[in-house]
């Protein structure tokens, strides 16, 4: 049997991009995005980042409603870009996520350090690794239901931490407009600020597009895909947006406690939940930390599962990952991404940080890859399915402001890309080895792209 069972609802469906793209960058990172940028460069970064984003999924929605994918939204670039796009795209993103189970476990055992320092992060690696392997195993429902509640946990903190901001803004006169004039804000840093910041919003918004891997095990996917996307896209943008909205009225940019990105007692809502719970902010926002991370591994472990799948039953990979169990859970695929995951047993050869920073690096890009596999997909798609099938009528669901919206995303997503080297070679301690570590994705898919089309022109 090589079909997956079509069991995930539409809550599922939404909770499970939510899980995937809300982790420790919110909770953590977010205060020193606007200590680097300032209030303005912060805010207008997330926005930019989020409209991207629409544009991005409402691009998938309207692939995924015309001709739901049985496996990922990959199968859009073998189909309406070329094979060989369409070959190492999936790789590209199977890579990503596998990747990225290590590098949430490895985060998620750093966290958990916080309340048991004197224990080998290992044996929380282990645990945490079993876990979501566990929760990946049996039915899709299982992993579905595991995933909904995670996420309704991490998403509540968020609209709490949203409505005590609004009530210190509005009770508090220290607080407020008078935040974005101190210094040099909102623009702090200038441009390379604002550079800096974009780029933390990118990481931030990745994993929004888990919804068109999960077409092949959706009910109606038609209707739900497009229906997922649009809330999904809302509800980061309230998180994400409105999020950092508060911080920049609740906190000065030039807070040196934003400067720390890495402690739990430094993070924002740590701060902002002292207020009101003394003392307990630290471990509430810990606890929600690493209930985020495991959310965004448990993700991270379905898609890369899926994708792997689907390269085999399109036969891009080893037919024999096509092969699903009697409850549609493909075993083989599953296996094979764990052993990629486990890559986190291996951070006590370079040190557990060291090695989380360099598989955050290597995924993050491997995400705006696949970001622009979207907008280009897409580009492709209009002019092929119109020019065979009529007018946009054919439509179910219509995606705005094609092309300028396709063309606008490819274009700063290949700026964030080329960017990325900036933070590295503007630091004191610049190392050749970091840069190729940061840009090993775009080599990877390069190597693939081109030697699956020397291959296929031998072949000819």
């Amino acid at each position: 049997m090589s079909e997956l069972s079509q069991k995930l609802k539409s809550r599922h469906i939404t909770m499970m991009a939510i899980g995937g793209s809300v982790g420790t960058g919110i909770f953590l990172a977010s205060g020193y995005a606007i200590y680097v940028g300032g209030p303005g460069s912060a805010l207008l970064a997330y926005l930019l980042m989020a409209i991207i984003v629409y544009f991005l999924m409402t691009s998938l929605g309207e692939m995924s409603a015309y001709q739901p994918t049985a496996g990922t939204f990959c199968d859009y670039s073998t189909v309406y870009v070329g094979k060989s796009f369409g070959f190492a795209m999936g790789y590209n993103y199977w890579l990503n996520w596998a990747i990225t189970i290590a590098a949430e476990i490895a985060a998620a055992a750093l966290i958990a350090s916080y309340w048991f320092p004197e224990v080998n992060t290992l044996i929380f690696s282990a645990v945490f690794f079993v876990t979501i392997f566990l929760c990946n195993i049996y039915s899709v429902r299982v992993y579905g239901e595991a995933e909904y509640y995670l996420s309704f946990i991490k998403v509540s903190a968020i609209l709490a931490f949203i409505v005590l901001g609004l009530s210190a803004v509005i009770h508090k006169p220290q607080f407020g407009i008078p935040l974005w004039h101190i210094g040099d804000a909102p623009f702090h840093a200038g441009w390379m600020g604002f550079i800096v910041v974009f780029l933390f919003a990118g990481f931030s918004f990745q994993g929004t597009e888990l919804v068109g891997v999960a077409s092949a095990e959706t009910k109606n996917p038609a209707d739900v895909i497009p229906k997922s996307i649009n809330l999904v896209f809302w509800r980061l943008t309230l998180f994400y947006v409105a999020t950092i909205g508060l911080i920049t009225l609740l906190i000065p940019y030039n807070d040196p406690r934003l400067a720390v990105s890495d402690n739990v007692n430094m993070s924002p809502f740590t701060l902002i939940f002292d207020q009101y719970w003394h003392n307990y902010g630290a471990n509430i926002i810990n606890f929600i930390a690493l209930v985020a991370v495991l959310s965004a591994a448990n993700a991270s472990m379905y898609a890369s599962t899926r994708i792997l799948w689907y390269l085999g039953k399109s036969h891009q990979a080893p037919k024999v990952f096509s092969r699903v169990t009697r409850h549609g859970i493909p075993l083989l695929a599953l296996l094979v991404t764990a052993l990629i995951g486990s890559l986190v047993f291996f951070s006590s050869l370079v040190g557990h940080g060291t090695m989380f920073n360099y598989l955050l690096q290597i995924s993050s890009l491997s995400g705006f890859i696949a970001w622009f596999g979207i907008a280009l997909s897409h580009y492709q798609f209009r002019k092929k399915i119109l020019t065979r099938d009529g007018n946009l009528n054919v439509l179910k669901y219509q995606a705005k402001f094609y092309p300028y919206a396709q063309i606008f995303a490819m274009v700063v997503l290949v700026l964030v890309i080329v960017l990325q080297c900036l933070p590295i070679i503007t630091s004191q301690h610049y190392q050749w080895f970091d840069l190729v570590i940061t840009y090993s994705s775009v080599i990877v898919f390069l190597l693939i792209y081109c030697g699956h089309k020397l291959y296929s022109v031998s072949k000819s």
